[in-house]
Formats: structure tokens, sequence, C-alpha cells
């Protein structure tokens, strides 16, 4: 049996076959932060457009960010900045479920899309208000939380009505974007 035919053919599928496998996980790694695993804004942005689309009368945006969160890193090192955004990473996560999907936006700051969370915001703010261990120190952290309920269905809409509704939180009163 002459393999030469089948090893022409095959070759080149196994060769694609690799390569396609290979892409696809730089794809999914790309789509994820690599310290707290949630999403970026690349991958979260599709997936909350759809979920938005899906049940615009059920979803709540959210955007999280951590207040003070520089202090943190000044005061103890960035290896316990990182174990606060870790830490709030899960709690979020932990908090969205099967509900909803999270994203680390960059920094400190996070986003959520979340069906039905009403009346579970308090346990979100609570959860984000909680000390985060880190060796044999417990670091104070807060969060401030902005929601808005996405009347059109447009993500850049609903996540700047949530950034406006945040740095009404704020505690220190700032009401202007840092950037």
């Amino acid at each position: 049996m002459d393999l030469a035919p089948l090893l022409a053919a095959g070759v080149p599928i196994l060769g694609w076959t690799t390569h396609s496998t290979w892409l696809a996980r730089r794809l999914a790694t790309a789509r994820r932060d690599p310290l707290t695993g949630l999403l970026t804004r690349d991958g979260f942005t599709a997936r909350a457009e759809r979920l938005i689309r899906s049940h615009p009368d059920r979803v709540t945006v959210l955007l999280i960010d951590l207040d003070d969160f520089k202090t943190v890193n000044d005061t103890h090192g960035h290896a316990a900045g990182d174990t606060v955004l870790s830490a709030t990473a899960r709690r979020i996560t932990d908090w969205c479920g099967t509900h909803g999907l999270a994203a680390r936006l960059g920094g400190d700051e996070f986003a959520a899309v979340v069906l039905d969370s009403a009346d579970r915001l308090p346990a979100l703010y609570a959860a984000l208000h909680e000390p985060v261990p880190h060796g044999v120190l417990l670091l104070d952290v807060g969060a401030s939380v902005g929601a808005s309920h996405p009347a059109a269905l447009l993500l850049t809409e609903a996540l700047s009505a949530a950034d406006r509704a945040m740095y009404a939180q704020k505690p220190d009163g700032r009401t202007s974007r840092r950037r």
C-alpha cells in the first residue's frame, strides 16, 4: 500500500488542526485577565451585549472601582494589591453566579452584567467591603459600585450611566473621570 497520497493529505490537515487549536487557545487566553481569570474588556463586550439584547428588561450593568487602591499598593506592596484584585474578582464572580458575567476592565476597575440583581446588590456591597487576608494582615478594602438598567440596548451607554452612578458614590465626592 502506497502511503504517499495519504500522507500528502494528512500532514496538511494535521498542521491546520494543530494551528487552529493553538490559535483558539491564544484567543481564549487573550480574553482572560491573567491575574484574576476574569474576562477582559474584549472578552466581556460581546457576551455582555448578547445578554443585554436577550433580556433587556431584566439586566443590570455594574461598574465597580476599588476605593483607595493605590494606598494598598503604596503601603503594603504590589503583592498585596494583587491579592486584593484577586479577592475582588472572586467576590464579584461568586455574587454573579450563573446569573451574569464579570470582567476586569483594567487596573482596579471591574464590570458585571447580571440578571435580576436589584434585591441582591446589598450583598455585593457587603462582600466588596470585607477585609482581604494577606499573610498576617487584614487589608481594609472598599469599592464604589455604579448600576444602570440599559433602556437602550447599547452596552457603552449602560457603562457610561453606571460610571456616573459609581463616581457619585465615591467616598471623597469625586464626580469626574480620572482619565
